[in-house]
C-alpha cells in the first residue's frame, strides 16, 4: 500500500506525541468492545443532552519545531533585567547539576504523590531531607514537606494559630513589616471565618487581645529585629507567635525557635528555584512538636517495613482533608514537592558552610552598595540589615527608577519618596556600580571595602544547623550526580510504567513542553516586574485563557490559583461575595455529595459556608430526589453546590442538568469540579451543562506534571456574572481577595499547556478524549468477569476511569485492596487510586496516553492477581501466607532466606512485569501503624543511608 504524507499528518500531529494507541490499535480495541467506531462508543457514553455542538477549532496543531519557534517569539517579548525588588522573591543559582538531574528529568517530574510508599522512597528521602533542613534552620522540632507558597503558609500559620492557642480572642495581629501579599492573602483567609486582622508595628502588640501574632524576618523594608519580646508576651496571654522567615537569612542570624517561636513559615525559593514570573516555589512551614497534629499539609516520617528495615513513609494521614472532609482545618491537597526536592538538593549541594558563604556574600555586596549610596548623600534605612533596604530619595523617585531600567534593573517603589532594593546570589559586583550609577554616583566597586558590621550583633546566630551528615556529602558533582540517581532509581514514575490513578490523570507530559520551562525568559522573570517587560507572559496568559473558555463554556478565567484545592476555595468565595454583592449575604449551605472529593468539604468549611451532605443513589449517581429535598429545606440559604462531571464514579450522569436547575431554582450557583475534565475536552463543555464556576486542574487535564505531588495549577472559569468578583492581587490593582502569594499564581508553568494546546489543536484534544474513554473502556471490558466494574452509565459504558470492586475478597480470601494494590507493586505498576470514592475499591484511570501493549500488560496483571486470589479461595494458596499478603518482593526476597509456600518466581516474577528490565521496590510493605507510634520525621543516622545504598 503506498501512503502520501497527508495520510500521515493526523497520527504525526495528533496521535503519535500523547495519544497512545495507533489506529490499527484502536481497531482491534473497538473490536473487542463490540463497536464499529469510536464515534458509536462515543454516543454510548456521553448523553447527547450535554454534547457541544461546534466541535474545537485552535486551526491547525503545530509540529514540535513550529511550537518552540512560536514560544521564542512568546519568550523574545519578555526582558530579564536584573531584579532588585525583593518583596520574598530574590534573583538564585540553580545548579546546572540539580536543572538538569531533578528539574528536567522525568523521573522526578512525572512521579506521583507518595501514597505508596514502597515505590515512592526516593522522593520521600528527598522531602525528609527537605524537613530536617527547614526544621535545622528555624530551630523548631517538626516541618512538613512543602506549602505552596510563602503568603499561603502564613495563612495556614494564622488558622492553625486560631486552632491551637489557649487564647479565646478572634484577633489575629499582623506585623505591618510583613510583604504586602502576605498580608493581603491572610486578610483573605480571615474574612470568611469571622477572624479580626489588626496590623500594626510590633512595638505596638496588645497580645492579650489576639490568639496569634506573625512577623516578617528580615522585614519587607529590610528591618531586622529580635521578636523575643513580642513571643513572651503572647506566651503569657496563651497566645501564639509566628514568624515568616528568609531561610538564606537564617544560617546568619537568630533563628525564630530561639526566639520561643511556635510556628515559622517561608519561602525556599531563593535555594535554588527559578522566579519564574512567581512560581511555582516551595513554601515551608515548621513548628513546635506539641503542634505537629494540628499542622496542614505533608508530613514525611521514618518507619520499618516487613522485615524491620528502615523506611519512609507519609505520617499521620488522618490529618488529610480528604479523611476528615467538612472537620478539615484546610484543603490543602498538595504540597511543591518537585521545588521542595530542588530546594533540599540545594542545601545538600551545598552544604551548611556553602550557605552561609552564600548569605555572607549576599550581605557583603549590600554593605558595600549601602556604602557607596550613603558616601553619595543618601540616606538608607535599616542601619542593620541582612539583604534588604529602603532609600530615601525624596521628589528624585521616578527619575531614578526609569534610570535604573536603563541599566536593565529594576527597583521596588516604596511609597512616592523612596526606593526598595534587595540583594540576591546572583548579583553580579559590575551590578552594583549600574545601581549606584542609576542614582547618579560614580564610584567603582574597589571604592568600598564591606565587611559584616551592619548585621545586628545581638541577633548573629550561634547555634548549628544542617549537621546530619547526608549535609555533608563529598559534593563533587560526581557524587552529587549518583545521589540523585539512585534515589530516582527507587521510585516508580511515569517514565517507567502506567501509573493508573482514577481522578489524577497521570498522562504524558511531553519533553517538548517541558523546554521553555528553564528558558531564562520565563523562569528568570519577577513577579511584580514591570508591566512593558512582561509583554510575553501576559499575552500569553490572555490567550490560554481565552482557549480554556473556549474549551470550557465559560466566560472568563483566573489564573490565580496553585492548586486544584486552591482552585476550589477561590471559586467558592467567588461566589460567596456574588451573593454579597445582591444583598444574600444569608446564603450560606453548600450541597455536596457523598461521591465528591476530599477537599470539596474541606474548601466549603473554609469559605464559612454550611456542608449539607447529599446521597448517592444505588447506581451511583447523585440522588436526585435528595439533592431536591435539601434544597428545598435550604431554600434562600442555599449558597451553591459542589459536583463533580462527569462524576467521582466514573460515570457520565445524565441527571446533572436537573440538579444544576434545581440549585438554580433555588438561587444558588452550581461549582463543578474540574477533576474529570480529561473526560470532556472537545465532547462537553461545564459552563453548557450548567455550572457557574469550575476549578481546572492544569497539572491533569492539560500536561503539567505531578512532580511527586506538586507543583499544580488551578485556575478557575467563571460566567459573566461571577467575572467581577474574581480574586484581585494588591500588585494588579483591582478588588482585593487574593488567595495566592503572586498575581497568576505558578506561571512559569504555564507554558506546559500553553505548548500542549498549539501541539494538539482542537482536533487533537477531542482526539484525546475519545481515547481517554477508549483506553477506560477497555480495560473494563478486559476484566470483565474478574472484577466487578461498580457503576455505568445507561448503556454500560464508564468514562475516562472506572472503579473496580474488590471488596468481595475481604470475605472470600482474606484479600484486601491494599493487597491488590502492594501486589501491583510487583508487577511493574503504580496502584490506582485506592478505596476513594468507594471504601475498598480500586478506581482506575489509564489516560489516552498509554498504548495497547501497555494496557495488555496491566490487564493480565489484574487478572493474574485475579487467579492468586481464586487460588486462595480453593485453598490451594494458604490465606495468610501467599504472594498477595507478602507483597511487594524485593531483591532481598529473590536472595535472602525463604520459607514460604510458594515459589521465589511466583513471587517476585508474576505475569506482566519485565524480566529484564523490573522495577524491584526498595523496601518491603511499610508499617504505617508502626511509624506514627514512633514519629521521626527528621532525617534518620547516615549508616541507615549506607546500609540503603549496599
Amino acid at each position: 500500500m503506498t501512503f502520501t504524507p497527508t495520510d500521515y499528518l493526523p497520527y504525526d500531529f495528533a496521535n503519535r506525541r500523547h495519544i497512545g494507541p495507533s489506529p490499527a490499535e484502536m481497531e482491534a480495541m473497538l473490536k473487542t468492545l463490540g463497536v464499529a467506531s469510536l464515534d458509536e462508543l462515543i454516543d454510548q457514553t456521553i448523553p447527547s443532552t450535554i454534547r457541544q455542538a461546534e466541535p474545537l477549532d485552535f486551526g491547525k496543531p503545530r509540529s514540535e519545531r513550529e511550537m518552540l519557534w512560536e514560544m521564542r517569539q512568546i519568550a523574545d517579548r519578555n526582558e530579564v533585567f536584573t531584579t532588585m525588588i525583593g518583596q520574598g522573591y530574590h534573583g538564585t543559582v540553580t545548579p546546572p547539576a540539580i536543572q538538569r538531574n531533578i528539574l528536567e528529568n522525568p523521573a522526578w517530574y512525572t512521579a506521583y504523590t507518595p501514597y505508596q510508599p514502597e515505590i515512592s522512597q526516593g522522593r520521600l528521602e528527598a522531602l525528609l531531607n527537605y524537613q530536617t533542613m527547614i526544621s535545622d534552620l528555624t530551630g523548631l522540632e517538626i516541618a512538613n514537606a512543602s506549602l505552596l507558597d510563602e503568603a499561603t503558609a502564613a495563612a495556614e500559620a494564622m488558622t492553625m494559630a486560631e486552632r491551637t492557642a489557649k487564647s479565646k480572642a478572634k484577633a489575629f495581629f499582623i506585623d505591618e513589616n510583613c510583604h504586602p501579599q502576605n498580608i493581603a492573602v491572610m486578610r483573605t483567609r480571615a474574612e470568611p471565618l469571622d477572624i479580626e486582622v489588626i496590623v500594626g508595628s510590633p512595638d505596638d502588640l496588645e497580645a492579650d487581645k489576639v490568639f496569634g501574632a506573625i512577623f516578617q524576618y528580615p522585614g519587607t523594608y529590610g528591618h531586622v529585629r529580635d521578636f523575643t519580646p513580642q513571643i513572651e508576651a503572647l506566651h503569657a496571654a496563651g497566645a501564639l507567635g509566628i514568624v515568616i522567615a528568609d531561610p538564606l537569612a537564617l544560617t546568619l542570624l537568630k533563628e525564630p525557635g530561639a526566639m520561643g517561636a511556635d510556628i515559622a513559615v517561608g519561602s525556599t525559593q531563593r535555594f535554588g528555584v527559578p522566579l519564574g514570573f512567581g512560581g511555582p516555589h516551595a513554601a515551608y512551614m515548621a513548628c513546635k512538636d506539641g503542634l505537629k497534629r494540628a499542622m496542614p499539609g505533608r508530613l514525611v516520617g521514618v518507619s520499618i517495613d516487613a522485615r524491620g528495615n528502615k523506611a519512609y513513609r507519609l505520617s499521620l494521614q488522618t490529618r488529610e482533608q480528604h479523611i476528615r472532609r467538612e472537620k478539615a482545618t484546610s484543603n490543602v491537597c498538595t504540597a511543591q514537592a518537585l521545588l521542595a526536592v530542588m530546594a533540599s538538593f540545594y542545601a545538600v549541594f551545598h552544604g551548611p558552610e556553602g550557605l552561609k558563604a552564600i548569605a555572607q556574600r549576599v550581605h557583603r555586596k549590600t554593605e558595600r552598595l549601602v556604602m557607596g549610596l550613603e558616601a553619595g548623600g543618601y540616606a538608607v534605612e535599616p542601619k542593620l540589615f541582612f539583604d534588604t533596604i529602603t532609600v530615601e530619595v525624596g521628589p528624585m523617585q521616578g527619575v531614578i527608577m526609569e534610570a535604573g531600567k536603563r541599566e536593565r534593573i529594576n527597583f521596588r517603589r516604596v511609597g512616592t519618596t523612596k526606593i526598595g532594593m534587595s540583594v540576591d546570589e546572583s548579583l553580579r559586583p559590575a551590578t552594583i556600580e549600574a545601581v549606584w550609577r542609576a542614582f547618579g554616583l560614580s564610584y567603582g566597586r574597589d571604592d568600598f571595602e564591606a565587611g559584616y558590621t551592619r548585621l545586628p550583633q545581638e541577633l548573629h546566630r550561634t547555634s548549628e544547623f544542617l549537621t546530619h551528615p547526608i549535609f555533608h556529602l563529598n559534593r563533587a558533582e560526581t557524587e552529587m550526580m549518583r545521589y540523585m540517581r539512585r534515589l530516582a532509581d527507587r521510585d516508580l514514575a511515569l517514565d517507567r510504567a502506567m501509573i493508573p490513578l482514577g481522578s489524577c490523570t497521570m498522562k504524558l507530559n511531553a519533553a517538548v513542553e517541558m523546554m521553555p520551562v528553564t528558558w531564562p525568559q520565563f523562569s528568570n522573570i519577577h513577579p511584580f516586574a514591570p508591566a512593558e517587560q512582561v509583554k510575553g507572559y501576559t499575552a500569553m496568559i490572555e490567550d490560554l485563557c481565552a482557549r480554556l473558555c473556549t474549551i470550557t463554556g465559560y466566560d472568563a478565567m483566573s489564573m490565580q490559583p496553585n492548586s486544584g484545592a486552591q482552585g476550589e476555595y477561590a471559586g467558592l468565595l467567588t461566589i460567596m461575595a456574588y451573593h454579597r454583592a445582591r444583598g444574600d449575604g444569608a446564603r450560606k449551605v453548600c450541597l455536596i455529595p457523598v461521591s465528591a472529593h476530599g477537599t470539596n468539604p474541606a474548601s466549603a468549611q473554609m469559605c464559612g459556608m454550611e456542608v449539607v451532605v447529599v446521597k448517592s443513589a444505588a447506581n451511583g449517581d447523585v440522588d436526585v430526589d435528595d439533592f431536591r429535598a435539601k434544597a428545598e429545606a435550604a431554600g434562600n440559604r442555599l449558597a451553591a453546590c459542589m459536583i463533580t462531571y462527569p462524576s467521582t464514579h466514573g460515570v457520565f450522569e445524565e441527571t446533572v442538568s436537573e440538579v444544576c436547575e434545581i440549585t438554580h431554582a433555588h438561587g444558588g450557583q452550581v461549582y463543578i469540579d474540574g477533576a474529570n475534565l480529561n473526560a470532556m475536552v472537545g465532547l462537553a463543555k461545564p459552563g453548557d451543562v450548567g455550572g457557574d464556576v469550575s476549578h481546572l486542574n492544569l497539572h491533569k487535564t492539560f500536561c503539567i506534571p505531578h512532580g511527586g505531588g506538586g507543583p499544580g495549577m488551578g485556575p478557575i472559569g467563571v460566567k459573566a456574572h461571577l467575572a467581577p468578583f474574581l480574586p484581585g492581587h494588591p500588585h494588579t490593582g483591582g478588588r482585593e481577595g487574593p488567595v495566592s502569594a503572586a498575581p497568576y499564581g505558578s506561571p512559569g508553568i504555564l507554558v506546559i499547556p500553553y505548548a500542549y494546546l498549539l501541539l494538539m489543536g482542537g482536533a487533537g484534544l477531542t482526539q484525546a478524549t475519545r481515547v481517554a474513554i477508549l483506553n477506560a473502556n477497555y480495560i473494563a471490558k478486559r476484566l470483565e468477569g474478574a472484577f466487578d466494574v461498580l457503576f455505568k452509565g445507561r448503556k454500560g459504558r464508564v468514562a475516562h476511569e472506572c472503579i473496580l470492586d474488590t471488596r468481595p475478597f475481604a470475605d472470600s480470601a482474606g484479600v484486601t485492596v491494599d493487597d491488590i494494590a502492594k501486589r501491583l507493586i510487583d508487577n511493574g505498576f503504580h496502584a490506582p487510586t485506592m478505596s476513594w470514592p468507594v471504601p475498598g475499591t480500586l478506581m482506575v484511570e489509564p489516560t489516552e496516553s498509554e498504548t495497547k501493549a501497555e494496557l495488555d500488560r496491566f490487564c493480565d496483571a489484574m487478572l493474574h492477581i485475579r487467579e492468586e486470589i481464586r487460588a486462595v479461595e480453593t485453598g490451594e494458596m494458604e490465606r495468610e501466607n501467599n504472594p498477595l499478603k507478602n507483597a511487594p518482593h524485593t531483591v532481598e526476597d529473590l536472595v535472602g532466606d525463604w520459607d514460604r509456600p510458594y515459589s521465589r518466581e511466583a513471587g517476585c516474577y508474576p505475569k506482566g512485569a519485565f524480566r529484564v528490565d523490573k522495577y524491584w521496590p526498595p523496601v518491603n510493605r511499610v508499617d504505617n501503624a508502626w511509624g506514627d507510634r514512633h514519629l521521626v520525621c527528621t532525617c534518620p543516622p547516615l549508616e541507615d543511608y549506607a546500609q540503603a545504598a549496599e
